[in-house]
């Protein structure tokens, strides 16, 4: 078997080799599109936001000749049909057409791999169908709670307070203080979003774009949304204000509780040391709740996927698994780079 540098990794998006619409039922219809070797390990790309839509830009981290990767868009994401739809649209739907989907492409199991609001949506996905899961690979896992909503709306603007003061000057917040609560805040924009308003559209990305960027933070020109885009960004907003309201429809502290039942089944958890969208201690909380996972810190990365260090954890530790079957030892994907397949 080769080892992880003769894997060939796909630099840029190829066409689908097969795409459709799943009806998952409640009017909703979920758009998939399936990548490179229809023979090769089966693996399905879990989109964070909630409410981004997939990107093919994920499909970079897979070697593409030895791979099925399939892309989903979460009901009202992306081409999923009615877009920014909010019915029938809670955490439990979204794991049922995951299972409905692997059962509706033949796939008897697949390596799930989510970041984010996605890494949430994976670890529910493998607590729901743990048969139908080869392993679980997360990046900058997401665990829906007041602590990540605190952080979100509060904790977070001691690190950039000048933005953080724009973001909570939504005049729908107006009188509840210079330090309303993450509930309040949530609501306020839910509401606003709900009716199209575009300005509070540009406070939300640009907060969020703040806490991604975090060696040159936008500013707020860069943010705002374009014409062509605001549907899209308004429907997006909707769903992800939709969820953070109701805490992702998670009971409290259940999905770290379900990952003990989990037993031999394998995580990797890779997470930026400077993400400050998802803290580390989110990792370090999953990492100790799943028997059989193994932590990897990307030194300096932040949030996004797609920085050098963390795109280069990512295949790493993907092709890690193609090749053997399992993730490799260790805790630093920076000692994979170095030293190549380790033994599992």
């Amino acid at each position: 078997m080769p080892t992880d540098q003769h894997l060939a990794c796909t630099a840029h998006p190829v066409p689908a080799s097969d795409e459709g619409w799943l009806p998952v039922g409640d009017g909703h219809r979920v758009h998939w599109s399936a990548h490179g070797n229809p023979a090769g390990l089966p693996v399905v790309v879990l989109h964070g936001g909630p409410g981004s839509g997939s990107s093919a830009r994920h499909l970079s981290f897979f070697p593409l000749d030895r791979c099925r990767v399939v892309l989903m868009d979460q009901r009202g994401c992306g081409q999923s049909t009615p877009q920014g739809g909010l019915e029938a649209n809670t955490t439990a739907h979204l794991v049922r057409d995951v299972v409905a989907l692997r059962r509706h492409l033949g796939v008897a199991a697949w390596l799930v791999v989510g970041g984010s609001w996605g890494a949430t949506l994976a670890m529910a996905v493998a607590q729901a169908d743990p048969a139908g899961c080869l392993g679980v690979l997360l990046r900058a896992p997401f665990l829906g709670g007041a602590d990540d909503l605190d952080w979100f709306c509060a904790g977070a603007g001691r690190l950039r307070p000048q933005a953080h003061a724009h973001f909570l000057a939504l005049p729908g917040l107006a009188g509840a203080g210079p330090a309303p609560a993450a509930a309040a805040v949530i609501e306020a924009y839910a509401q606003a979003l709900a009716q199209g308003d575009v300005a509070a559209l540009q406070r939300w990305l640009h907060w969020e774009a703040t806490l991604e960027q975090v060696q040159s933070p936008p500013d707020v020109a860069a943010s705002w949304p374009p014409p062509e885009r605001q549907a899209e960004l308004l429907a997006r907003g909707r769903i992800q204000t939709h969820y953070l309201r109701h805490a992702c429809f998670l009971a409290p502290g259940a999905l770290l509780a379900g990952l003990a039942s989990l037993g031999q089944r394998q995580a990797a958890i890779v997470q930026g040391t400077l993400d400050w969208v998802c803290p580390p201690a989110n990792a370090w909380a999953v990492h100790q709740a799943w028997p059989h996972s193994r932590l990897y810190w990307v030194s300096g990365a932040t949030h996004s996927p797609f920085e050098a260090a963390m795109a280069e954890a990512m295949k790493q530790l993907v092709f890690h698994f193609v090749a053997h079957g399992c993730f490799p030892d260790g805790d630093r994907c920076s000692v994979l780079a170095q030293s190549g397949a380790a033994s599992c």
